[in-house]
């Protein structure tokens, strides 16, 4: 039997001071400051007045120092006289690692997180630094069914898995930057997960950060918020590999273009490979800065078309495979005529008929089972919405005329019946904003404004609410 640690008082009384110096920190650096720097922290040893504290990576150790030290040493002096110096070392303290002074208090290690946290600024320094520990590789978790052997491949996506396959398996950067884009639910996640992965497997001396551009954007508000810019950019500028996913959500926000600008021309200039998604080609992102549209289309662009029919029945056939059920071939047929919008609708309808089996064992799959789990969802295809129809409706409804609504006329009866009806098409449509002005002859903004103005509107006013409420449900009926 292993023998139990003794405890100290001596010892006890340090690790308590550490907690309380820690509380002390947290309110004067603030809670993003202290969950990004300082919580990593831990108290190792104290010897002939010399207090020494790990963090988990050099960079961290550094920046610690650099600005944190001076003011955490004359805490830790207020505390206790006795302490002449604080000293900083690294040590990795995770699961398995022998830890060189047994009387460290184990509630400490708890502070030093074994993966990172999605929201501080610790865990890319912590990918540079750790690369044993491999879910530190990624600021975004990865989904491990998106592999290239799960990917299926037809003539509308065989262009971007080639581009994608090639990237990962290549040392030597073929394109950069590889640019995917497609409408929702067509594959360029899976393809962006399945590089990430691979090159996790087969190429692990390789830094791959994996981060959707929401992200990207968090971390560098806090990074200005807390002044710690330039760790941000040795951050992301010290990966091998630099993904990020959802590039439109960088639209209008002019600081981060420019950080990201500069993030991938000092990663370009570095020979370091940066992959990217969007739901539109370079060229045609609303809100993206023209130098930066050039950079993006300054590699390999590649785009993942609708699903034609023959794909729709491969995915759903590998899928049924994955779940361990037996799909009839009318029914597989069936789904990949009507369901077209997006493979993701197509997976989770398939999953709600394996769900439906599962629940009430002994249900075979049928075509009139299916028609019916799927009614919902097959009523809402059969019934697709059209913004002349929701013009045609919203105009009948608070009675003016469609022309009057497409007017230039800003009379309180014609501008509030045209937000609605601009709020309906956002609501019931899978069209863009740009798509929704044109209708209206407006540009995007005015949509974006009419849309804000009627969900305040549906808070305040019941009778709004009301009305708005009725309009949908004629649509949808």
């Amino acid at each position: 039997m292993a023998e139990e640690a003794i405890y100290t008082d001596e010892e006890l009384s340090i690790n308590e001071q550490w907690d309380e110096i820690c509380n002390q920190l947290k309110m004067e650096f603030g809670a993003t400051a202290f969950d990004s720097w300082l919580k990593p922290l831990s108290v190792s040893s104290f010897d002939n007045g010399v207090m020494n504290i790990c963090a988990p990576t050099t960079f961290m150790k550094n920046w610690v120092i650099a600005h944190y030290s001076e003011r955490i040493h004359r805490i830790w002096e207020r505390k206790n006289p006795d302490i002449k110096q604080v000293k900083f070392v690294v040590q990795n303290i995770s699961a398995g690692t022998s830890l060189n002074n047994a009387h460290i208090d184990s509630s400490l290690i708890k502070r030093v997180p074994s993966s990172p946290t999605p929201q501080s600024l610790y865990n890319i320094s912590n990918i540079a630094n750790n690369r044993s520990d491999s879910e530190s590789y990624f600021g975004s978790k990865l989904n491990n069914t998106f592999t290239f052997d799960n990917f299926v491949v037809g003539k509308t996506n065989e262009f971007a898995y080639a581009a994608a396959r090639k990237v990962a398996e290549s040392r030597n950067i073929p394109f950069n930057p590889l640019f995917l884009y497609s409408g929702v639910g067509l594959g360029k996640t899976h393809l962006m997960h399945a590089i990430a992965q691979y090159i996790k497997q087969n190429d692990p001396s390789r830094t791959v950060v994996y981060i959707s551009a929401e992200q990207f954007l968090l971390k560098f508000v806090n990074a200005l918020r807390y002044k710690d810019t330039d760790a941000f950019k040795e951050q992301f500028r010290s990966v091998d590999v630099l993904m990020i996913d959802d590039v439109q959500f960088l639209a209008n926000k002019t600081k981060t273009q420019d950080e990201f600008f500069y993030t991938f021309t000092s990663l370009i200039e570095s020979g370091k490979q940066i992959i990217l998604s969007a739901d539109k080609s370079p060229n045609d992102l609303d809100g993206i800065e023209s130098r930066l549209k050039s950079r993006l289309n300054s590699g390999l662009v590649a785009d993942i078309m609708p699903t034609d029919f023959d794909l729709r029945l491969g995915i759903l056939h590998k899928k049924a495979e994955q779940l361990g059920i037996e799909l009839p071939e009318n029914v597989a047929t069936f789904l990949a005529q009507k369901i077209t919008a997006s493979t993701r609708e197509l997976e989770g309808s398939l999953k709600r008929i394996a769900a439906h089996c599962m629940l009430l064992s002994g249900h075979e799959i049928t075509l009139d089972m299916t028609q019916d789990v799927l009614k919902d969802m097959l009523h809402s295809i059969d019934r697709k919405t059209t913004i002349d129809e929701i013009q045609k409706k919203v105009a009948e409804y608070f009675n003016i005329s469609v022309k009057e609504m497409q007017s230039s006329r800003r009379a309180r009866n014609v501008a509030r019946p045209r937000q609605i009806a601009m709020y309906l098409a956002k609501q019931l449509t899978s069209r863009s904003l740009p798509e929704i002005g044109r209708k209206f002859d407006r540009d995007h903004t005015t949509v974006m404004h009419a849309v804000r103005k009627v969900e305040e509107l549906i808070v305040e006013d019941t009778s709004m609410a009301e009305s708005v409420d009725a309009l949908r449900h004629l649509l949808e009926s």
